[in-house]
Order: structure tokens, then sequence, then C-alpha cells
């Protein structure tokens, strides 16, 4: 397992998680995610990709809601876990991230190479 790897799953266990609003994908839209992340979701085409950008959704929304929800990136699993990324409906956990812990994702996020999903 990469040192990549193994900080993701760090911080994953770390988010907290809460009951969205079915139906609602206003966290939806287009994200960056490391090159780590983005290789463990499904490739789409470019079509797919330009599609969801005009949307400004993500190409990995589906009529359903999230087609990757386990394998969502960090960026995904942050909003409504921090007063920085709060949900628009007021959904949150009963305790919110520990900031120290989004700290390091933040600096998760800038020390690793991103990609648009």
């Amino acid at each position: 397992m990469t040192k990549s790897s193994q900080k993701i799953r760090f911080f994953r266990e770390r988010i907290p998680s809460f009951e969205c609003i079915p139906g609602c994908h206003d966290c939806c839209g287009p994200v960056t995610t490391s090159s780590e992340e983005m290789s463990r979701l499904p490739v789409k085409s470019d079509a797919e990709h330009e599609a969801a950008l005009v949307d400004l959704s993500c190409p990995h929304l589906g009529d359903k809601g999230c087609q990757v929800y386990a394998e969502r990136p960090l960026i995904c699993r942050l909003f409504g876990t921090t007063p920085r990324l709060a949900c628009p409906n007021g959904k949150r956990p009963e305790v919110m991230i520990d900031p120290q812990i989004e700290q390091q994702i933040h600096r998760f996020f800038v020390e690793t190479r991103q990609v648009l999903v």
C-alpha cells in the first residue's frame, strides 16, 4: 500500500458521516481529487466530463445519486462535515470533523497532484 493510500484511508476513517436529504445533490459539482483517488473511479469519456461541466455537476452523478459513493473522493466526504464546506440544507453530522484532521486533509490536497473529477 502506498503512503498516499494509507493517508487516504486514515482520513476516510476520521471524516464523520451523516444522512443527506434523499435526492439532494447540491454538493455534487465539479471537484478535484488526487490522482490516487481518481484511479479508483470508473473512467468516464471526454463527452461525459464535458456534459457534467456544462451542468456544473459530476460525471459520476447518476439518476439515483452518486454512482461511486463507496469510493467518493475525500473532498466529497468533507461536504457538510465542516463549516468551510457547509451543507446548503443545514445537514451535518452530530460531531463535526476534528479541525486538526481537516487541516491535515487540506495539506494533503496541496501536497498531491489534483485532477478534475
